[in-house]
């Protein structure tokens, strides 16, 4: 079904989940190390990686941030850190999914096509939007403001470009933690407050002078330019 590179460094979770990967029609190739995952990963451009966080050269995360500087597989991380300030610090260095071990190969799986669903390349969203001034490149992941490019984080721009794809539209936190930060549940809105206000700050505005972001008060966010009807 997909091209899989695993990295992960303990044989006997490895050894069993590759076996468990290919009888579900999987291609799986494996790294033990950050390093070597990284090449391979640059070498033979898996069509999604499995991330353990504890290996024994470079913590996974440190992997995860140098990865997304230069390519945009995506990532699920598995692990055994289940708090959640990990889970966030996880997603925010660009994780597609975090899953806690002990978990199930059936549970992965089903991950792993969740993840290759909602993949880059889908064609309602590839498009270039231009709404008064702001112009967002999904293909690139660029966006400027005028002749200004916007240095955005990675996270930012998914969740400038996920809004103002649905220009009009009342978005609510609970799809924002689900489509922007894979985060399959509710909870850590506040990380959803902070990354719109450092998103607003680059554009500009403010929640009480908004030009693009508007508050929906109990809802969720709208992106436009008009101010709210209600």
């Amino acid at each position: 079904m997909a091209r899989l590179l695993l990295i992960e460094d303990d044989p006997a979770i490895r050894t069993p989940l590759i076996r468990a990967l290919k009888d579900r029609g999987h291609a799986v190739a494996t790294a033990y190390t950050a390093m070597s995952g990284l090449q391979t990963i640059l070498d033979e451009r898996p069509e999604l990686v499995i991330l353990d966080l504890g290996l024994p050269d470079l913590d996974g995360l440190e992997l995860l941030r140098m990865l997304r500087a230069v390519n945009r597989t995506p990532v699920i991380i598995v692990t055994a850190r289940d708090d959640d300030a990990e889970i966030v610090r996880g997603l925010d260095a660009g994780a597609d999914d975090y899953v806690v071990k002990p978990f199930t190969a059936t549970q992965l799986d089903a991950r792993i096509r969740a993840v290759l669903r909602r993949g880059p390349g889908r064609p309602d969203r590839a498009e270039v939007i231009v709404v008064d001034g702001l112009r967002i490149d999904p293909a690139a992941r660029t966006a400027s403001l005028g002749e200004v490019p916007l240095d955005l984080t990675p996270r930012e721009f998914d969740l400038l470009h996920h809004l103002a794809s649905r220009a009009g539209q009342v978005v609510t936190k609970r799809e924002l933690l689900t489509e922007v930060w894979r985060v399959p549940y509710g909870g850590a809105d506040k990380t959803v407050d902070v990354h719109l206000s450092w998103l607003r700050r680059k554009l500009g505005e403010t929640a009480q002078e908004p030009r693009y972001l508007h508050t929906v008060r109990g809802v969720g966010v709208r992106f436009g330019t008009l101010p709210d009807p209600r």
